[in-house]
This record gives structure tokens, sequence and C-alpha cells, in this order.
């Protein structure tokens, strides 16, 4: 009995001391974006009367209020969904998915629709969250590393694309399709950097060499390229699982050893937060000017740009932190406002349900396979980490550009990883359009 007693007292005792902990627990447990569900549900419910009694305001206020609030609602579910969260990309998959299923039922109000991608669009939140992303996480790399890694990284890109294109090839042969429709219909789209530099520009290359109009092209290519960034985003999830089941695959967001990025020791400070805020905004508008007239996307001269910046060591140290802590900002608190706007503006559920045939799954989960073996392999030649290879090099190659990149990471919980994603995308993309236009004679 006594030892019973004692054993109660012992704890009642823990519990006592643990009170404050065990709180903080729970609390967090029923939070949604870092606040007591009730409030966040109050949030929630202005928000919806306000969007279905049309009175939401227009422009970025209503769109970024029903972004995130809605975004975060998605997230939070599918972060807590078994089988979801754990294999099919979380909170990133249903922010997507669950908004775009909410245009294709007529869920959300048309305006609304209309004012959400013009603020996506026209608006230019996508470009301004990518912005402070690249900035930020290439000036917080370690200079010396950073030299290091970029004169590697196009050999597993290169990788991406060989295999890509061999088990493309196979998986295509094996459920009917010719070489021709594996490789030009189904894969150059899904390895082009998305839409507007991949297979907008793809068609006409196809239209010019063989005929018929570009929109012929593109109701061929953009089933393939919806299908495969599903699949990018599926896959990035199950890397982040397989790399944290074999540590020694995955640098856990750092690409090579001794990779770092380097996050900020002091506080946050608003002012330097600023400071960063106007950097990510002056290196795109420099990005943007010099795309104007130099053969390259304005991605990838910032990134050009900013990774002189940093080796050169010309930014000043303030500059450098306000950068770093703008990006974890914009990172923490609109990543699922982000992917819920892609949902909206960039996802068409109707051209993914019309690419369901098990061939074309078949072969473009190939494709995504190929990119992903090819490049972790000679990523681990290189001396990079063969998980992030393969998410870098492989899946950032594999899905709809900058859209694309931003689900996948999140997917794959590595945003650090953005500059080395878009490098994918745009570079990569870049040489697609190249191949294309070689490979097309030849096939």
């Amino acid at each position: 009995m006594n030892k019973l007693g004692q054993a109660a007292s012992t704890l009642s005792y823990k519990n006592e001391k643990t009170k404050e902990n065990v709180t903080l627990t729970k609390d967090r447990s029923l939070q949604i974006f870092n606040m007591p569900i009730l409030w966040f549900l109050v949030f929630t419910g202005i928000t919806l009367a306000s969007l279905y009694t049309e009175n939401l305001p227009g422009g970025m206020i209503g769109s970024l209020l029903v972004m995130m609030v809605l975004g975060e609602l998605f997230g939070w579910i599918g972060d807590r969904t078994p089988i979801v969260k754990t294999f099919l990309g979380g909170g990133a998959i249903i922010a997507i998915f669950g908004s775009a299923f909410m245009v294709y039922a007529g869920l959300l109000p048309e305006a609304t629709v209309t004012s959400m991608t013009d603020f996506m669009k026209s608006g230019g939140f996508l470009n301004f969250y990518i912005a402070a992303l690249i900035t930020g996480s290439i000036l917080g790399m370690n200079s010396k590393v950073l030299v290091k890694v970029g004169l590697r990284y196009f050999l597993p890109i290169f990788g991406a694309v060989a295999g890509a294109v061999i088990v493309a090839g196979i998986f295509g042969s094996l459920v009917g399709f010719t070489l021709q429709e594996a490789i030009l219909v189904i894969t150059m789209p899904i390895m082009g950097g998305g839409m507007g530099a991949g297979a907008v520009p793809m068609s006409q290359i196809y239209s010019e060499m063989m005929g018929n109009d570009p929109s012929y092209y593109i109701s061929m290519l953009v089933p393939a390229l919806a299908l495969g960034n599903v699949f990018a985003i599926i896959l990035a999830s199950i890397l982040d699982i397989i790399g944290k089941k074999v540590p020694s695959l995955s640098g856990n967001g750092q690409l090579m050893k001794g990779f770092t990025y380097e996050k900020t020791k002091q506080k946050y400070n608003i002012e330097k937060m600023g400071v960063g805020l106007l950097a990510a905004l002056t290196f795109f508008t420099v990005g943007t000017l010099l795309g104007s007239v130099l053969p390259l996307h304005p991605y990838a001269i910032m990134i050009i740009l900013v990774a002189a910046a940093k080796i050169s060591n010309m930014i000043p140290q303030n500059v450098v932190e306000g950068a770093s802590q703008w990006y974890q900002f914009v990172a923490s608190n609109w990543t699922f406002a982000l992917l819920f706007g892609i949902g909206v503006a960039y996802t068409d559920l109707d051209t993914v349900l019309a690419a369901l045939t098990l061939q074309y799954i078949l072969t473009v989960f190939g494709v995504v396979l190929g990119a992903i073996l090819g490049a972790a392999i000679l990523g681990k030649v290189v001396g990079f980490y063969p998980i992030e290879a393969a998410i870098t090099a492989g899946l950032c190659m594999a899905n709809m550009g900058g859209t694309g990149d931003v689900a996948v990471l999140s997917a794959s919980k590595r945003m650090e990883l953005m500059p080395f994603a878009q490098i994918s995308s745009r570079l990569g993309g870049a040489l697609i359009l190249l191949l294309a236009g070689l490979i097309i004679p030849l096939l």
C-alpha cells in the first residue's frame, strides 16, 4: 500500500514538475497557424462569410486572406491525415489539389478565382515568394562550399535527363507506346521546366519542325506535365521518408557534406527583415532587367547574381542576416497560402483527369522515377547526398517549374534547397528545349 501510495505521489510530483511542458504539448496539438484552433475557426468563419456573401475585399487583401486561411486549414488536415501525410505529400498536396477541386467543383466564386489568379500571376505573388527564398537561402550558405557545389551540380541534372529518357522508353515500350511518343510527348514536357518556360516554347519547336499548329502539341504536352507534377510531389514525400529510414543517403537538407544553411543565431530583428525584403526585391528586379537583354530566365540570372555577391563577400552582414530572416519569415508563414494559390491559378483538374489511363500513368511514373535514379546516382558520384540530389536535380526537373519546386520542397521538407531547385527548373528546362530540337530529327 505504501509503495502504491509512494508511486502515486511520485507520479503526482512529476506531473507538477512537468506541468508547463504538458500544457504546451496539448496546446500545440490543438493549434492551427500558431494560434488556438477556436480562434483560427473564428478567422475562417469571417473569411467564408465574406467570401460567400460576395463582400470579400478585392485584390491582394481578399486573395491573400482566403489563401492563408484555407491554405493553412488544408495543410493542417493533410499533415494529420494517415497515408496522405506519409506517402502523398501531406499538407502540400492537399493544399494544391484541395483548392484545385474547389475551382473544378465551382465551390469558389468566379470573381474570387479571377482575383486570386491575377494576384498569383500578374500580381507576382509567386515571384515575390521565390525571390525571398532564393536571396535568403543563397546568402545564408557557406560561400566556399557554394562554389564547390555549383561546379558539380550540372552532372546530376544530366543524370536526371538520361535516367528519365531511358526508364520512360522502357516503361513506354512495355505498355504499347512508341519510342517517339514516350520521349517527345511524355518525357520532354515533364522535364522541360513547366508551362511558360517548357511546354509553350516546346510546342513552338514541335510546330516548326513537324508541322501542325502549336495548340495541337500543347494539348498533348500539358497532361504529361500535370501528371508528372503530381508524381513529383508524392515521390518527394517518399524520398523524405527513405532519408529518415536510411540516414546515410540523406543530408537532411544539405546537398553535400559540409554544405550548410547558416541560420542566424540572433533574435529576429524587424528592421533587418525589412532590409532583407528590399534585397530580395532588388535582386529579382535586376534579374528581370538583365533578362530582357540576355537569353536566360530572370530566375537563373538572379541565382547567378546572388551567388556571385555571396562568393565575393560584397554584401554587408546586416543585409545577409536580414535576407536570411526574411526568407525564414516568408517560408514559415506563406508556404501553404502559396500552395493554395497554385492549385487555383496553375492546376487544371480537367487536364489531370484526362490523362488517367493506365498506360499513360505508368509511362509518366517511369519518367519521374528515372529522373530520381539518374540524379541520385550521378549526384553520389560527385559527392552529393543521393536524396537531396534526387529531389533537386531530379524531381525539380520533373515538376511544373517554380510552382512545382515549392510543392516538391514543401513535401520533402527541404525549402532551403530552393536555389538548386530553380537551377534545375530554369537552366535544366533550357537544356531540354535544346535537346528537343536535336532529338526530333533523330526520331
